[in-house]
């Protein structure tokens, strides 16, 4: 398939999934930059609803990089003793916190390069928080992204890193966000990893999964 045929193939799957799933946004409970960072960070390998769950309270007790670097370790890891990896998340959140408050007045950086230096932060982190706090264009690819992209045909790639950049030449630029948004939905409710749901899924037109 060449290059123009993916970009068509692209559209018509934003299209639909941009219809299927019109409310998409943030699934993130948080109040600005520096608590969506957070959040992100605590999510890796988590579900939302946790991190949801556990959030509440821990931004109560430490609402901004200031009060978060104030902190100790040990005064914050037991509002996040439910989640994965507790132990190493509570470390980076408060390194974090301890950079933005030093380096930064507070403020999470908008820039790519700036955040990927950040205790527990990564493309895919820094993605997120750029898309969804500040209106940057960019690809998230968790494990869902990176199950569709090759299932759709955008990427044959394993590698996050390596899917990003196929998904950036052959989806436009100011539908990188979103598109990385409803193909997590989508990955979460209907192409499951080992039982997609190919009955109901709208992409079946297009999808080399089913024949089409």
């Amino acid at each position: 398939m060449g290059k123009h045929q993916v970009k068509k193939r692209a559209l018509w799957v934003y299209e639909q999934l941009m219809n299927e799933y019109p409310d998409v946004g943030t699934f993130l409970t948080h109040d600005g930059p520096f608590q969506l960072l957070i959040a992100v960070i605590l999510s890796a390998q988590c579900t939302d609803e946790r991190i949801n769950s556990v959030t509440p309270a821990l931004f109560e007790a430490f609402p901004d990089a200031k009060a978060m670097a104030a902190a100790t370790v040990d005064e914050i890891r037991p509002f996040i003793k439910s989640v994965t990896y507790f132990n190493s998340k509570a470390k980076n959140i408060h390194e974090t916190a301890i950079i933005l408050d030093r380096d930064y007045q507070g403020q999470v950086p908008d820039q790519l390069d700036q955040l990927v230096k950040l205790a527990g932060v990564g493309r895919k982190t820094a993605n997120v928080v750029l898309g969804q706090a500040f209106g940057v264009p960019g690809i998230t690819v968790d494990t869902h992204v990176n199950r569709l992209s090759r299932r759709l045909g955008f990427s044959r790639q394993k590698t996050a890193e390596k899917i990003e950049k196929d998904l950036m030449s052959c989806w436009e630029i100011a539908h990188w966000t979103d598109f990385s948004s409803i193909l997590i939905v989508h990955g979460r409710q209907v192409c499951h990893s080992r039982k997609p749901n190919c009955e109901q899924c709208c992409l079946t037109e297009v999808c080399p999964r089913v024949g089409v």
